[in-house]
């Protein structure tokens, strides 16, 4: 079976979340990529792939506008999570 044919037997949301959650930032690589401007921004537009694929625009350009925000260095990583509580 070609790779072609292959894709065409997943769903487009099968698709999508499969990228979203290849370039989803694991816990392990947090504290590596938290300030990887393409990373955050990969992360964040694939998430809003899977929102416009289900329909749900308002949450799509929230992450959109996450991703631009990354590249154009208007958003900064936040601190850790755990750091600080004990």
């Amino acid at each position: 079976m070609s790779q072609t044919s292959q894709l065409n037997e997943i769903s487009t949301l099968e698709l999508a979340q499969a990228l979203m959650e290849r370039l989803s930032i694991s816990p392990d690589d947090w504290h590596r990529l938290k300030s990887n401007r393409n990373a955050r921004a990969s992360e964040q537009a694939a998430a809003a792939m899977v929102f416009l694929v289900k329909n749900e625009p308002q949450e799509a350009q929230a992450r959109l506008q996450q991703a631009v925000g990354w590249l154009d260095k208007s958003i900064s990583a936040p601190p850790c999570p755990t750091h600080g509580h004990k």
